[in-house]
């Protein structure tokens, strides 16, 4: 987080310079003349170094989620987890440490409205004492894919038709094409086009990490684990026409809104819970844990509390707390918590650093806003470490490590010093070099045998749903009880109105009546219903009908 540093009441005592701090002596709409009518001079340094730096203020917008808003907050522990982690973070209840958050869609661009209708990010940059830590959370528990080589596909989707250069929302052919050709998307799409589709405002939205994460404790002992951010003002949503009106009134409307109660000190809160799964339990559970497009059933695996987030304050800067912040679930696993084999959350851990080196520069996390608190340059002295790694150099290097060679040397004085974050020497049991002891080597391999035998049985779940098709049965079961026993009435009626709405928009007919298809495999009557809006013949197909009339590339 960087700290506040301007002082309005200066401004009177400023002295408009040249980036390399010489006083310009003219007025800053000044510039030089060859003659009194022109033409301009090269040597303007002052012009040439304005407009340059002007070209060249754009950073390339995320590929995903680019519109979104956020501000500084507090993170406390109020309940440890010590039992089922040895994370540094999660230990002793009444440990604080500032952050930042980011609230955005999905699909639309910079400039799309905030009321849209789509998921929406949650992400959390921790400024631990033992460095960042993130959570990067969607505000639904599942998602629209389980397999991350869809991901690419699936966004492109979302965005601009190549030969046309429309969006779904004047063309939405392409979204539904591909939404109805992988039939795993139902579960999210029944929450998407509910009103959890348009949050009346970022205060009242929950965030889930939608991923199964794995905490280890101090015995090695493994626990999965979701977690939940609720809002303790409560889960607010806008009707489809409200979103609607507001999309054009105010398409800024989620981050005005944030930052006016911010400026009138409102301090909005969150309340974050764990759902726990033993391995016995992930085994027995009629569905993967590394299937991100289902849900824990809170009967079965509720609601444990452990911490509160409290919106505190506006930025200083937007674009440089904001736009260059940069999340990613890499940061999520901290020593104490690892990464579950599901292939999305895998694919995010390259693919989010991989898109801030490409936005913002290889040394991104030199920015302040991505910087440590526990180290250069936030803290110049770096207490109560530094920074110890051999990357150097690249653009925008803002500390380079001074003399430190930029290699593990016998002809520096240098001393690399190994800290770990939990007192059990076990800690270091998967980075042990070759030469062990023979029962040590034994024990592992014990390990190694359960370990197996356990996540074969994970991973045989996910074959039964990927079997030739790349869905299943099972698929519906969620999204089936979403829409059957949790909408009621008026729930049911604006999520037909918000499909056949979105769906009307399709020019391809035959990408209507497989939408209603699509639907009808969740409930006949909801397809009918879907159809009727759309004024066109309901054709309804079994399940074994519908997957064989899709193309080999929905296919696993």
């Amino acid at each position: 987080m960087i700290e506040k540093n301007h002082n309005p009441d200066a401004n009177s005592n400023l002295v408009y310079t040249l980036e390399n701090g010489i006083p310009y002596s003219h007025h800053p709409y000044g510039a030089q003349y060859a003659r009194p009518e022109g033409p301009l001079l090269l040597q303007d340094t002052h012009l040439i170094e304005t407009l340059a730096h002007f070209d060249r203020e754009r950073i390339p917008e995320r590929v995903v989620h680019a519109k979104g808003g956020g501000c500084r907050l507090e993170f406390e522990l109020t309940d440890s987890l010590s039992d089922i982690t040895f994370a540094a973070p999660y230990q002793k209840p009444g440990y604080k440490c500032p952050g930042i958050v980011r609230f955005s869609t999905v699909g639309g661009e910079q400039g799309t409205p905030d009321t849209l209708r789509d998921p929406r990010g949650f992400s959390v940059k921790f400024y631990t004492d033992w460095g960042n830590h993130d959570w990067v959370f969607n505000n639904t528990p599942v998602f629209f894919i389980r397999d991350a080589n869809k991901f690419p596909h699936f966004i492109h989707t979302q965005k601009r038709d190549p030969k046309t250069h429309l969006n779904h929302l004047s063309d939405s052919s392409m979204y539904w094409d591909y939404l109805t050709q992988n039939v795993e998307s139902i579960h999210q799409i029944v929450y998407m086009f509910g009103d959890r589709g348009t949050p009346a405002s970022w205060a009242h939205m929950s965030g889930y990490s939608g991923h199964t994460y794995k905490f280890i404790n101090e015995k090695n002992e493994l626990t999965y684990v979701q977690i939940h951010v609720r809002p303790d003002g409560g889960f607010k949503t806008l009707t489809d026409g409200e979103a609607a009106e507001l999309n054009g009134s105010s398409p800024d409307h989620n981050q005005k809104l944030l930052f006016e109660q911010l400026e009138r000190g409102e301090k909005l809160t969150y309340t974050c819970y764990v759902q726990t799964m033993t391995p016995k339990q992930a085994e027995e559970f009629r569905y993967s844990i590394n299937d991100l497009t289902k849900v824990w059933p809170h009967k079965e695996f509720p609601l444990r509390k452990f911490g509160k987030i409290t919106l505190t304050e506006n930025f200083e800067n937007y674009f440089e707390e904001m736009e260059q912040a940069a999340f990613s679930p890499s940061s999520t696993f901290i020593p104490g918590i690892e990464p579950s084999n599901d292939s999305v959350l895998q694919s995010r851990l390259f693919s989010y650093p991989d898109t801030h080196r490409h936005r913002l520069g290889a040394n991104y996390q030199q920015l302040p806003v991505n910087s440590p608190r526990n180290l250069p340059p936030r803290n110049s002295a770096g207490c109560p470490f530094s920074l110890g790694n051999f990357h150097r150099d690249g653009p925008m290097c803002l500390y380079n490590q001074g003399s430190s060679p930029n290699y593990i040397s016998t002809i520096h004085d240098q001393k690399i010093k190994f800290k770990d974050l939990k007192s059990d020497a076990a800690s270091h049991e998967k980075f042990t070099g070759p030469v062990l002891d023979k029962d040590y080597k034994a024990n592992l391999e014990k390990q190694e045998e359960d370990r197996a035998r356990h996540e074969k049985i994970i991973h045989g779940k996910l074959n039964e749903y990927y079997a030739v098709t790349g869905v299943s049965p099972l698929d519906l079961e969620q999204p089936r009880a979403l829409y059957e026993k949790v909408f009621n009435d008026v729930d049911k009626e604006h999520f037909v109105n918000n499909v056949v709405g979105h769906v009307s928009g399709a020019s391809q007919p035959q990408i209507q009546t497989r939408v209603t298809q699509y639907f009808g495999l969740l409930n006949k009557d909801l397809g009918a219903k879907i159809a009727k809006g759309l004024g066109i013949e309901y054709k309804p197909l079994s399940f074994d009908e519908y997957v064989n009339s899709l193309t080999v590339a929905s296919a696993f």
